[in-house]
């Protein structure tokens, strides 16, 4: 799929000083609610990893829920929620890593992903790569194959993908 990303960025509000003075949000809610938008992110990440590629499909809290779970539908594959701690009502497992902002501690249901499994991790933005790098390290305790991860937008000034060991795809990078 050709996709002209500058048709996508005008979609992206800039909030500054959020969530701490200093910081400029990337706000991607006017991209969602544009449903003309939002299909074709979906779609963008859709076709930048082919159908029946893909068995699960992991999406990051929260933004990345909404990105993830269309696509793991468009993919036919299950859809799985990578949670703050606490989150979840199931057996999990853990790891807890830097943010730009402090720590967190992420989680998945033991049982979510088996082992084998080709798993796509998505998330609305790739800032400094801890979350996603995080979320990488989940996926393989449970020996869930990473395929790929994929991003509406990379925040390429805080060099995020150098994190990364695996592909990755950003819609819009900054």
């Amino acid at each position: 799929m050709q996709l002209d990303p500058a048709v996508l960025a005008d979609k992206v509000r800039d909030v500054p000083d959020y969530p701490k003075p200093g910081v400029v949000f990337k706000d991607v809610t006017p991209l969602l609610g544009d449903h003309v938008s939002f299909s074709t992110a979906v779609d963008w990440l859709v076709t930048r990893f082919g159908r029946g590629t893909v068995d699960k499909v992991v999406g990051i809290e929260a933004r990345g829920f909404i990105l993830a779970a269309p696509v793991a539908y468009h993919f036919g594959a299950g859809f799985v929620p990578a949670r703050k701690t606490g989150k979840l009502p199931g057996e999990t497992v853990s790891v807890t890593y830097e943010l730009e902002y402090g720590h967190e501690t992420l989680e998945l249901h033991r049982d979510a992903i088996a082992p084998g499994e080709r798993v796509l991790i998505v998330d609305d933005v790739l800032a400094t790569g801890g979350t996603a790098a995080a979320t990488v390290g989940l996926v393989e305790q449970l020996g869930g194959q990473v395929v790929g991860l994929g991003f509406l937008i990379e925040l390429g000034f805080l060099e995020g993908a150098k994190r990364l060991t695996h592909d990755h795809v950003s819609l819009l990078t900054y």
